[in-house]
């Protein structure tokens, strides 16, 4: 090298790295947009960052759900896209940087990463067909292209001897006289002008694509039903600041679960399929078909089994649907205690979630439904739309399927569902809980009457009694408000004289069979947990 070679390189050392890194960033940009692009005609699911969050939730222990629900609510889900898109950013800035002097191995690089996301996307439950690779696949190559394309323009540009050194030398710049300044920033400007467009398209046909389901929801318009929900009595709602609204609004009601794009399916196209083990007539039925239907309409708490004692996953609605007990029958099922061969019921959603409930509980009488109406309205698409499962008295991960599309018969032992093959039980009655909803954590109420109060549930048993206790003293019987059916929470209210200092306000609950709310504390798996509420506050 001569030192004329040897001063251009100490130069250009000190900006090659940066635009190594930005060409990796455009390089990855254009990946991702392409494969957005290309999953508008395929489908939003099989897009790389889609398949690959669902494959990491799919693949995280128990305990990291636990936690991300615990930490991030209902946001989880985005937590999860943003730390995918960091990780990737991170990992193109690097692979620029390398590539710099290996070209062709960097853009091999970008070539597995779209071969991850085609791996991820062909695997995922909902899969149907390989077509789902196509988006990965093809922005891999898209942005291997572009990382080839841009490390090009960076790559020494030596006159006469030193050009068929640099030849020879393919894998990248080890020196040179300079760099093709004007080409570089041409070709980034419309690498990154190209992916722009390709991933605003993109972003655009596949929300186009789903207004097909947004007019068919449009559409509906829920019967009365044939067996409607009784008046919710006075007195059930307490006017107490704070306190959970006995009916749950839908845009507050707390939606849990793994899909990180909301399902939108076209109800008129839907079909549910009932079949398996002891079903003598196995049926396909439309939406329309169930609105034929004699519905019914119910008041009915959905509980979370990742509610934490205290915990906000839990709400109250009236839902309007097809009892699910009557069409079993119809399809000549029988329950176990009756001599029927199933005694677990999956309910597979269209985003290939599987949920196993037990045959015997949703044909014991309950109103176990095929749920197609929330709070007076068609379902929310976050809450299932076009229909979804709702069974009081167990919690929603063996139980509640939105977005549900096919129904098998089967048995425990035959068949393990998603969420037990991943250490969950796979039965889960709802224990009896109770929350303090106010005063809130480390409130400082002032020194007197101060009204506690806040919700109890235990679906399907129904509450007889709630008691608070101020810090160690005796246990004190709360007042309930009226209750609504014995598959809804109840709200209880408790006058405390405050006095000055801190205090610990605990409360607990007693179901109708007598069962007092365990002390114990457990963690939510695998059934749910449970133990006492409490909360501190300090009286001025």
């Amino acid at each position: 090298m001569t030192d004329d070679e040897k001063k251009t390189w100490q130069h250009l050392g000190r900006a090659l790295p940066a635009l190594g890194a930005l060409s990796g960033i455009l390089a990855g940009f254009a990946s991702l947009a392409a494969a957005e692009l290309v999953s508008a005609a395929v489908r939003p699911q099989a897009s790389p960052v889609v398949a690959v969050g669902g494959a990491a939730i799919d693949r995280t222990p128990a305990a990291v759900k636990d936690w991300a629900i615990r930490h991030f609510g209902t946001n989880d889900k985005l937590v999860l896209q943003l730390g995918i898109l960091t990780l990737l950013a991170l990992f193109a800035l690097a692979l620029g940087i390398f590539a710099l002097r290996f070209r062709r191995t960097g853009a091999a690089g970008v070539l597995l990463f779209g071969a991850v996301g085609a791996a991820a996307a062909i695997t995922r439950p909902d899969s149907t067909s390989l077509s789902d690779a196509l988006p990965s696949v093809l922005g891999g190559i898209a942005g291997a292209v572009v990382l080839y394309v841009l490390l090009g323009y960076l790559a020494p540009r030596i006159p006469g001897p030193a050009a068929e050194r640099a030849a020879s030398e393919p894998e990248g710049p080890v020196s040179g006289a300079g760099w093709d300044r004007r080409g570089f920033v041409i070709a980034a400007t419309a690498a990154a002008a190209a992916s722009t467009g390709a991933g605003i398209l993109g972003r655009t046909v596949n929300s186009a694509s789903g207004q097909n389901a947004v007019a068919s929801r449009n559409k509906v318009v829920l019967p009365r039903p044939a067996s409607a929900a009784a008046a919710i009595p006075k007195g059930a709602q307490l006017r107490i600041p704070g306190i959970s609204a006995f009916t749950t609004p839908n845009g507050d009601f707390y939606r849990v679960d793994t899909a990180l794009v909301v399902p939108k399916v076209n109800a008129t196209a839907w079909r549910l399929r009932i079949h398996g083990t002891g079903v003598r007539r196995p049926v396909s039925l439309s939406f329309d078909d169930l609105l034929r239907r004699d519905l019914v309409e119910r008041d009915i708490t959905l509980t979370c089994v990742s509610n934490e004692v205290g915990g906000p996953y839990v709400g109250n609605a009236r839902w309007i649907g097809v009892r699910l007990a009557d069409l079993l029958a119809e399809c000549g099922v029988k329950p176990p205690s009756k001599g029927g061969p199933a005694d677990q019921l999956v309910a597979r959603s269209v985003d290939g979630m599987t949920i196993g409930s037990p045959v015997e509980d949703v044909m014991d009488g309950r109103d176990a439904l095929l749920a197609l109406g929330m709070n007076g309205e068609p379902l929310p698409f976050e809450h299932g739309f076009p229909v979804r499962m709702v069974v009081p008295g167990l919690y929603g991960f063996v139980s509640a399927c939105k977005w549900i599309k096919d129904i098998e018969l089967t048995t425990f032992d035959s068949y393990d569902p998603y969420w037990v093959k991943r250490g969950w039980a796979r039965r889960a009655p709802i224990k009896t809980e109770s929350r303090i909803d106010t005063p809130k954590p480390f409130a400082r109420p002032k020194t007197g009457r101060v009204m506690v109060g806040g919700v109890a549930w235990a679906q399907h048993r129904g509450i007889d009694r709630v008691e608070v206790r101020v810090d160690d003293g005796p246990w004190q019987e709360a007042r309930l408000a009226a209750e609504d059916t014995r598959d809804t929470w109840r709200q209880w209210s408790f006058p405390w004289q405050a006095t000055k200092g801190g205090h610990t306000l605990t409360v607990r609950a007693t179901d109708r069979t007598g069962q007092v709310q365990t002390e114990k504390r457990t963690q939510t798996i695998p059934d749910g947990a449970s133990g006492w509420h409490s909360v501190v506050v300090t009286v001025d």
